[in-house]
């Protein structure tokens, strides 16, 4: 995945890449790495090589939120908020609607923006020191609640706007939000071992079944399993699905070729 980024890290580890978010001090949503992770999670969905993508930050933080200091520099005239706006949900819907299944490694506070970010994902890790939180009220703020209505339940989303508390990782676990509670130096490791699980089954099928959930999501029970059939019967035509029977069969690791 050959490109230069300036506040974004990327590595590549078999079929998973990683990309760090990494504009310090506390890894704010500026401009340059709104726009940097949007690129790349956009080459990712088009590179055959990439099957999954680990989203983590650099630090202590996994990201602050919007970048404050640099808002006054963007928007000097009429038409420059709404196409700031416009650029920080792309750069949300970017994760969600990436091809490739998006794994979240809280490394620290996600806050606002980070917060829409881990909400945008697939599956969220987190280490013990991470937390999610809305504190824009703090700023005279608002942003990101819809994001975490997909997250928490509608008491505790309030809590965390009105109030600005935000959740600790052993309480994200508790309420099933994300699916560890890890050390530092374990997290990477975890979600890495996560990714690479995603990465090993057929490239057709985990895209796929990304794109039915978010499909899905809004319709109703009907509609919804109705839209699931019609994908499955779809997966089940490609010669990856052939193959993953062939090898259940055989009791043997399956090979896919993404076709």
């Amino acid at each position: 995945m050959e490109h230069t980024y300036t506040e974004l890290k990327v590595d590549i580890e078999g079929h998973v890449a990683v990309f760090t978010l990494n504009s310090p001090p506390v890894n704010a949503l500026t401009r340059v790495l709104n726009d940097e992770l949007t690129n790349a999670l956009d080459r990712a969905s088009e590179l055959d090589e990439i099957r999954a993508v680990v989203l983590t930050g650099a630090g202590k933080v996994f990201c602050a939120g919007a970048d404050l200091k640099g808002r006054a520099a963007i928007i000097k005239g009429p038409g420059d908020l709404l196409a700031h706006s416009r650029r920080t949900r792309e750069c949300f819907h970017a994760i969600r609607e990436c091809a490739k299944p998006v794994i979240v490694a809280l490394n620290g506070a996600a806050l606002g923006s980070g917060l829409a970010m881990a909400a945008s994902a697939d599956i969220l890790l987190a280490s013990e020191n991470a937390t999610l939180g809305l504190p824009e009220i703090d700023v005279g703020l608002l942003g990101g609640g819809r994001h975490g209505m997909r997250l928490f339940s509608h008491s505790r989303l309030r809590r965390m706007m009105l109030t600005g508390y935000r959740v600790p990782a052993e309480e994200l676990y508790r309420l099933g939000i994300i699916e560890a509670c890890t050390t530092a130096e374990r997290l990477l490791p975890a979600a890495l071992e996560m990714a690479q699980a995603i990465a090993s089954k057929s490239p057709l099928s985990t895209r796929l079944a990304k794109h039915t959930l978010n499909t899905i999501e809004d319709m109703s029970l009907r509609d919804g399993y109705r839209y699931e059939q019609d994908m499955t019967a779809a997966i089940a035509k490609t010669e990856d699905a052939q193959e993953a029977r062939l090898a259940f069969a055989e009791k043997r690791a399956p090979v896919f070729k993404g076709k």
